[in-house]
Parts: structure tokens; C-alpha cells; sequence
């Protein structure tokens, strides 16, 4: 059967002139639209091609702005801006494209696509072939019919049929029409029903079964704004449902027999790639590569320009929105120019928590606005501003904020996504500047707001506590005058702005499209979900805990003081200090610039190393009390104060650009650091618990660093001994010492970690308990047995030199500033990190792949129930319920596998360990 793939050119030039920066070809013309637009049609045609789609297609597109619809209203789409500048001649470039692939490209002057797509759907159909609308538009929804055509929505990689239709307006296909002319449309200017939203259209048309019954029914309505408004706007509910009703007869301007697709010859693309200078396009012609598999790239340009200076921010001109109709105006634009940059004030730091206290918009430099809804006391007599109601607000952003088709833009956005998604907002699609600038920037500068527009725009935010003061005099936001709110609220959001035109166009010029697009941009949205979601703990197995380190901790203060011979403070370091150095004569010890003996774990460790040391006891003793003594502040007292009374758990909170490698860090609390392999940091583990009915499944990759240092490092022992599931440590135990026992064993997994953290021999006679001479001759001979990672270590820090930065092998960059610092110490240390950056950083990326690749493929197994909780090092923690062991543990084990695929192909298989119980703890 003939199967007609009509596709939404319009809706794919404004995704791709927004998704990428400005770029121009070698003719100095703009190209940017045209590249991305190149691409996505690629990449579809590829898509379709795999799964045996079209027989028959064409790209449709609007010839102008006027149609018949501006006969019938002159209102029609008036206060729509004109197209970008940038973009106009790109328009004809776009259809150049098209053609290149040999894809008929239809336009009709008077005609919109949308009713061409209608025409050339219905004409179809009558012949008995399939249909596809490639397109989310909400608009063509209307033509849906089950068995025969259906809607492609590839931003959201989704079928849309009569079930999502009716999901989406409450009615079924045959009936958009009828629920949009009621609830009109702000960005068309269709006038609508004022006071009819979706919901009340669909009810009302539920109820009557379109707008002329609608209409008839309005006198017997029970008297009220909405009875008023359906009689008062009669004639505006007619007009709308013949604006919205798509034309089906329009003459075909080419026959459907003319669409048939019979491949893409060569040399018309090739013909307009080479005159564009597409060289990463150009490459793929001919090597059978997928469009699909391979990163977006820019243009050959000749460099990157200097981005011209934005203008100062003008506080004063920010507007402070408190009507409705003005906020109908700013979402209009956002969504005509498809980008819109958005922050949120609240009245706390925890997202799960805090209120919304506002919300600002930002559409270029200087235009932006502040939306409050929660400010003024919050007592009942309290005196409140004029402000948007919060369910106002939330109806009129939703749409926006959701729309497919609309970029928005954050700093942080985890953050107000989870604040937002609280509301029933899922922000989609996004750019996040903070994932941005450390995608290009880490380990050169922190990437906070106020220090990237210092570093960047030159300028210098209005600081927090300006506006609420500090103190006994603070103030809350909600408290903040509505003036002095707006602008420091709406100056985020114009900051946020200018740091995207800043950043967005580096990412492809400095490289690191790659990471940000295949690694690091959907993290966010996956984060907020596990935030939002949190882990149960069990209040009663903490409290147990923290009364036996309690008395654990007051046994190791007495053995102390016995051995002291008196009583101190041990949490002193200038106590202890003197204690360990003056009185017990250790030697040995440094002191600071302030007089006071260095007492930090590295310097307790040298003592605690050295038998012969007259304070090793208690130094031993010291370092048991402070692990206890921090576990017990850290975990088990502060977790019980951290459980969120509203969903009895625990909400960690993740940063995305914490670990200078790339993994992620956690906060309030911080479960990076629970001890792994100790009896304390199990029973601690035991505290997080799955909800009755439920089980936690542990995930974890096995060595996951030595694999990649055998693929990276190229060592074909490691390489074969994975591949043949050998014991590594052992392996390693018997190339090092000639014997396996426990011993050796032990000492080759120090090694085999050690010599990948660029461990001097000093470090490592500490850790094995040997001489520096005797630990050198074990760093030589591991080098003897494995040269490809002494070869890896010696060509990491020549770039790392050269360079400033490592690579991951996804093209994550980590950057060391002072690697060539005059200090030895200094430079020592950046060479150790520089070292261990390439395979941490690969192993941060592969698991946020994971991460990403998780959710959809536990929903397409039927397991969209099983919630991803924790990430914690190369760990991911799950809750489940107890008969979905088995069906989870198979998904969950092929996406970790897998998830490095397509984009690098290792040479050494990935290991996941995978475990599960009624505790976290239970589970490893």
C-alpha cells in the first residue's frame, strides 16, 4: 500500500534556526537555519529509510503570509512580527536544500501548508493509501484518523494518533476544530471565546458537540461569566471555527503519482554541500555513515567573530507584569521568535519545597519582564501587591513552556524545572548556560550566573541580599517590593539571555557540540525527575544509628584522653596539634602561616603509616572518632532533619557541575560520600529503604575505570583478561609478583587504581606500607608488564601541557590552568588529575547516557513505574516493584551496557553488577 509522508517544512526551519548559533558559509551568507534544517531532513529521511516508511513524500511549506484566512478577519495573524533578519534569505536556500535531496517542495500562494497538507492527506486517503504528517501542530491534529494517518512528532520521537489527540484536547480528532475556534488562539490572533480555555472547550463541546450547538445552548446556561461571554461573543466563535478549519479541497500543484520517492542521487546534494562548504555533511556522502549517529557539526567557517557588545542592562526598562493580557502579549512573541529565556524566584533554596514567588521572561537584551504571583505577607491580614494569580500564570505559561517548538533557556533550569514541574509544567526543549559554560569552561572558572556575566558581559549582577538584605533585618522575596523585585528577578532572566548568545555559538566552534548535545543537555530534566521523586528513609534505623556512634564516639574520646593522659578538645586542631607534636614528641609536623600544626587526614595517615611512631595509637583512634564523629553529623542526625514531612523522603540535590571531570556531586545530603566498603557506611545504606510492595535494585559498573584504561591506554592483556571475564586484580597480582594470594591480590587493586590517579612512588610506599625505593620498583615494573598505559600517562600530560586541557573520549574538555604552575606541588597535583580526567570523565559521560537513555527505554518494556532514585559515583539506584525484578534488571543492565553506543564503540565489554533488597544497603 502507497504510504504518504507529508512533512511540516515550516515547523522544521524555525526548530533549526533556533537550535543553532549564527553561521555563515563561505559566501559570508547566514546558513545557520539551513545547516540545521539540512540535517534534520537527513537525519528523518534516515530514520524512515530504516524502518521501510514512505513510498511517496514532500516537504510543504508557506509561500507568504497572507491567505484566505485574512479575507474572512483582518486580524488573522496580525500582530505576528516578521521573520528574523537573519533568516529571510535563508528561506530560499531552505527550498534549494529540499530539492537537493530530489523531495518535491510545495508551496501555494493565498494557501497555507497546513491546509495543502490537509488537501494532499485527504486526496490520498480517497485513493486508500497510508498517511504520516510529520509535524506537532496542534492544528493538523485535526485530520488523525486511526488505521489511515497519523502524525510523526520527531522532536519528541512519537506516533500521534487518535488516543494522544484526545490526551492532549479531551475530544477526538473530528472535534479539535470545534475546542480550538472556542478556546482561539493568542498566537494566530483567533479571537476565541474570552474565558475559554482547553478545558472548558473540551467540556463544553463533550457536553453540546460543536460550536453552533454550543452557541444555541448559551441562553439555557446557568447564569455567569461564561454564559455572558458565549452569547456576547457569538460571532467570534463563528469566525474562529472557519479560521481554524483547514482548507481539504486546494488544487494539488503537483499529482500524487509525482511524489514517489526513488532514492536521493548523489550529485545534486553533493553539488549543494560543496557550494555551502558542509564538509561534515559532504563526508557522509558515499561512506553508507548514518546522519543519525553522528554529531551535529557546523559549517566550514574561516573562525569564530567576536560577538558584538550587548547594551548596558537597563533596570528601569524591565516591565513588571500584572495583567493577564500583557502577559498574553510576552508569550506571543516568545512563541512567534521560538526562544524565550525564563528564571524563577522563590521563596527557598530547596526546589522540592519552596514556593513560587515569581517568574521572569527574557526575549532579547533589555527585554525582559518579571511575573510575581506569590509576593506580599503571609499572614491572612497581610497587605498584598496587585500581581497575576499562580493558577493564571500556570495556565498561560504551560502551553509556552511545553511547546515543542520553543526554546527555552535557563541557568541552572534543574532547579526551576523541579519548582515548575510542582505545578505541572514539564519544560521542553531547554538550553541551560550553567551546562554550557562547563561543557567549554571546566576547571577554568566556576560557572555560577554572577561570575560567568562578570567574565563574559563584563558586568556585575544585583546581588541577592541587596534586595532582602542580611541579618536579623533579612527579608524573604515574597516580602521584596514588587519594583526592586523586578529588577534583579527580570535581569537574571536578561543575563541568562546574553550568556546563551555568548555560549551557544562557542559550543560548535571550540568543539564540544558533541558532549553537550549527547551527554550533558538532557541531563537536567532526567536529574529534576530523581530530585522531585527522592528516596525513602527510615527515621527509627537512623536515630538507632545515632545513638550507637554516640556512644561509640564518647568510648573513642575516653580512650583518648587515657592515652593523652588528660582531657582536650580533639576537635581542635591546635589542641591536637600540640598533643601529637609537642607533647607526645612526634616528628615530623608542619605548621601553618598562623603557628598552628597541620593535623588534616593526609598528615594523621603519615602517622598512622609509621609503626615506630610514639602516637600512632591514638592517631588511629583520632581518625576512627573523626569518620564516626562526621557520619554521625552528616547522615545520621542530619538525614532524620532532612526528611520532607510532605513525601516522607529524602530529596538529595545533584550538581551538574560540581566534580571538575564531569560527574556528578550531591548536596543536602551529600551521598557521594557515605563510606562504600565499610561495615558504618552499610548501615547507613540500611536507612534507605523502598516502599512496602517494593524493592531497591543497585546497578553498578564493575571497574569501569580499568576498562576504559584498557581501551583508552590500548593494553591487550587488560583488554583480553576483561573480555574472558578474568579476575583483573589477580591477573595483575601474578604479571607484578609471580604469586596470587591475598596479599598480592591486595596490593595489585591499590596499584591497578594508584598508577590511574598518577600516584607518585611517595603515595604509594604510604598506601602499600613499603619504602618509596621498593613502591618505585612496583610503578616500573606494572610499566614493564602494561607499556601501553605508561605510553597513555607520558601522551596525556604532553597534551594536557600543550594543549591545557584533556579530552574524554566523547570530547568532554577538562582544562588545567596550572599545569605548568612554577610551584611543584601545584603542578604536581594538575598532573594527577590531568591524568585520571580522560577515564574518569568517560566514565561520567557514559553513565549520564545511561541516565538519559533509562526512562524511555523502561517505558517502551511496559516498566515506566520503575523510578530511577540515585546516582552516586558509577552506581544508579532504583525502587521497583517486587515482580518487576526480573524485567527491570534485564532493561537496566542493556542500556549500562550499551550506553557509550553509538557514538563510541569500546573495545572491552562494560560490566554492571546488579543487586536488590528492601534497603539500599540490602542491595549491594
Amino acid at each position: 500500500m502507497p504510504h504518504l509522508y507529508l512533512v511540516d517544512g515550516s515547523g522544521y526551519i524555525f526548530r533549526a534556526y533556533h537550535r543553532l548559533p549564527p553561521l555563515t558559509n563561505k559566501h559570508g551568507e547566514p546558513v545557520g537555519a539551513v545547516y540545521g534544517y539540512t540535517t534534520m531532513l537527513w537525519r528523518l529521511a534516515d530514520d524512515l529509510h530504516k524502518a521501510d516508511g514512505p513510498t511517496h513524500m514532500a516537504v510543504v511549506l508557506d509561500k507568504s503570509s497572507h491567505s484566505f484566512r485574512n479575507e474572512l478577519y483582518d486580524q488573522y495573524k496580525a500582530h505576528r512580527p516578521p521573520p528574523p533578519e537573519d533568516l529571510v534569505p535563508q528561506f530560499p536556500m531552505i527550498r534549494d536544500a529540499t530539492r537537493a535531496f530530489s523531495l518535491p517542495c510545495i508551496d501555494e500562494a493565498g494557501w497555507e501548508a497546513d491546509d495543502l497538507i490537509a488537501s494532499y492527506a485527504k486526496a490520498a486517503l480517497a485513493q486508500g493509501w497510508q498517511v504520516t504528517i510529520v509535524s506537532s501542530d496542534k492544528d493538523l491534529m485535526q485530520l488523525v484518523e486511526d488505521g489511515s494517518l497519523d502524525m510523526l512528532d520527531t522532536m519528541n520521537n512519537r506516533r500521534i494518533g487518535s488516543a494522544e489527540v484526545f490526551e492532549k484536547f479531551g475530544v477526538p480528532p473530528n472535534k479539535v476544530g470545534e475546542v480550538l475556534a472556542l478556546m482561539g488562539d493568542s498566537v494566530d490572533n483567533v479571537p476565541g471565546v474570552p474565558g475559554v480555555g482547553p478545558k472548558t472547550a473540551a467540556k463544553l463541546i463533550q457536553e453540546h458537540g460543536d460550536v453552533e450547538a454550543v452557541l444555541a445552548a448559551a441562553e439555557t446556561m446557568k447564569k455567569g461569566k461564561l454564559r455572558d461571554n458565549l452569547i456576547e461573543h457569538a460571532e467570534s466563535a463563528r469566525i474562529s471555527r472557519k479560521l481554524v478549519e483547514l482548507a481539504c479541497d486546494v488544487p494539488l500543484p503537483d499529482a500524487l503519482e509525482d511524489l514517489e520517492l526513488k532514492g536521493i542521487p548523489d550529485a545534486p546534494l553533493r553539488a549543494f554541500l560543496e557550494h555551502h562548504g558542509f564538509k561534515s555533511l559532504l563526508a557522509k556522502l558515499g561512506t553508507g555513515a548514518s546522519a543519525a549517529d553522528a554529531p551535529v557539526e557546523t559549517p566550514d567557517v574561516a573562525g569564530m567573530p567576536d560577538p558584538d557588545p550587548d547594551p548596558p542592562c537597563d533596570h528601569d526598562g524591565y516591565e513588571t507584569v500584572t495583567d493577564p493580557e500583557r502577559l498574553d502579549h510576552w508569550v506571543q512573541i516568545a512563541r512567534h521568535q521560538g526562544f524565550v529565556a525564563i528564571d524563577t524566584e522563590t521563596t527557598g533554596l530547596d526546589a522540592t519545597r519552596a514556593e513560587l514567588v515569581g517568574v521572569s521572561l527574557a526575549l532579547a537584551p533589555n527585554l525582559a519582564c518579571y511575573v510575581p504571583v506569590g509576593h506580599g505577607g503571609t499572614d491572612m491580614f497581610a497587605e498584598k501587591p496587585v500581581q497575576i494569580d499562580r493558577d493564571v500564570l500556570v495556565d498561560k505559561l504551560k502551553p509556552l513552556l511545553e511547546d515543542p517548538s520553543v526554546l527555552k533557556i535557563g541557568h541552572n533550569l534543574k532547579y526551576d524545572m523541579i519548582v515548575l514541574g510542582r505545578l505541572g509544567i514539564s519544560v521542553a526543549p531547554y538550553d541551560d548556560t550553567i551546562v554550557m559554560s562547563f561543557d567549554l569552561d571546566a576547571g577554568l572558572h566556576g560557572h555560577g550566573m554572577d561570575e560567568l556575566a562578570a567574565t563574559h558581559l563584563s558586568h556585575s549582577c544585583i546581588a541577592y541580599k541587596d534586595v532582602t538584605g542580611t541579618g536579623k533585618k533579612a527579608i524573604g522575596f515574597h516580602e521584596v517590593d514588587l519594583k526592586a523585585a523586578t529588577r534583579y528577578a527580570a535581569e537574571d532572566a536578561d543575563v541568562t539571555l546574553r550568556l546563551w548568545r555568548r555560549l551557544k555559538p562557542r559550543l560548535a566552534f571550540e568543539g564540544s557540540t558533541r558532549v553537550y548535545e549527547m551527554v550533558d543537555r538532557p541531563l537536567p530534566a532526567v536529574v529534576a525527575g530523581m530530585e522531585m521523586h527522592g528516596i525513602k528513609v527510615d527515621a527509627d534505623i537512623l536515630a538507632r544509628l545515632s545513638a550507637d556512634f554516640s556512644q561509640q564516639i564518647a568510648a573513642l574520646e575516653e580512650e583518648i584522653h587515657g592515652i593523652a593522659g588528660f582531657k582536650f578538645t580533639i576537635g581542635s586542631p591546635k589542641q591536637l596539634g600540640e598533643v601529637l607534636f609537642d607533647k607526645m614528641g612526634i616528628k615530623g609536623g608542619r605548621k601553618g602561616k598562623s603557628g598552628v600544626y597541620s593535623t588534616d587526614v593526609n598528615e594523621l595517615e603519615r602517622i598512622a603509616a609509621d609503626k615506630d611512631s610514639p602516637g600512632r595509637e591514638m592517631v588511629v583512634k583520632v581518625l576512627d572518632w573523626r569518620q564516626l564523629s562526621k557520619l554521625k553529623s552528616t547522615y545520621t542526625d542530619a538525614l532524620q532533619a532532612q526528611i520532607n514531612p510532605a513525601t516522607g523522603r529524602v530529596h538529595t540535590s545533584y550538581s551538574l557541575t560540581g566534580a571538575q571531570t564531569g560527574r556528578l556531586s550531591s548536596t543536602d545530603p551529600n551521598l557521594q560520600n557515605i563510606p562504600i566498603r565499610t561495615e558504618v557506611g552499610r548501615q547507613i545504606r540500611d536507612a534507605f529503604v523502598a516502599e512496602p510492595g517494593n524493592v531497591i535494585l543497585s546497578a553498578d559498573y564493575s571497574q569501569i575505570e580499568l576498562r576504559l584504561a584498557a581501551h583508552i591506554a590500548d593494553v591487550p592483556q587488560l583488554r583480553e583478561a576483561f573480555e574472558r571475564g578474568d579476575d583483573i586484580h589477580s591477573m595483575t597480582a601474578q604479571e607484578l609478583f609471580g604469586t596470587v594470594d591475598r596479599d598480592t591480590r591486595g596490593r595489585a587493586k591499590t596499584i591497578n587504581f594508584a598508577i590511574l590517579y598518577g600516584i607518585s612512588r611517595w603515595g604509594l610506599a604510604g598506601r602499600l606500607d613499603v619504602t618509596p625505593d621498593e613502591a618505585q620498583a612496583m610503578i616500573s615494573r606494572y610499566f614493564e608488564r602494561f607499556p601501553g598505559i605508561n605510553r597513555y600517562i607520558a601522551d596525556t600530560l604532553q597534551e594536557a601541557k600543550a594543549r591545557g586541557y584533556t579530552t574524554t573520549l566523547f570530547g568532554r574538555k577538562t582544562h588545567f590552568p596550572r599545569i605548568k604552575a612554577p610551584n611543584p606541588n601545584e603542578r604536581a597535583g594538575s598532573e594527577r588529575a590531568a591524568i585520571n580526567a580522560p577515564i574518569q570523565g568517560t566514565s561520567a559521560d557514559i553513565i549520564k547516557r545511561a541516565m538519559t537513555r533509562m526512562g524511555p527505554a523502561l517505558a517502551d518494556a511496559g516498566l515506566g513505574h520503575v523510578r530511577m532514585l540515585l546516582q552516586v559515583h558509577d552506581e544508579l539506584v532504583f525502587e521497583l516493584p517486587e515482580g518487576d525484578v526480573a524485567a527491570a534488571t534485564k532493561v537496566i543492565r542493556r542500556v549500562m551496557e550499551t550506553a557509550a553506543e553509538p557514538a563510541v564503540r569500546l573495545s572491552v565489554p562494560l560490566g554492571v553488577e546488579i543487586g536488590t533488597g528492601p534497603s539500599w544497603g540490602a542491595a549491594h
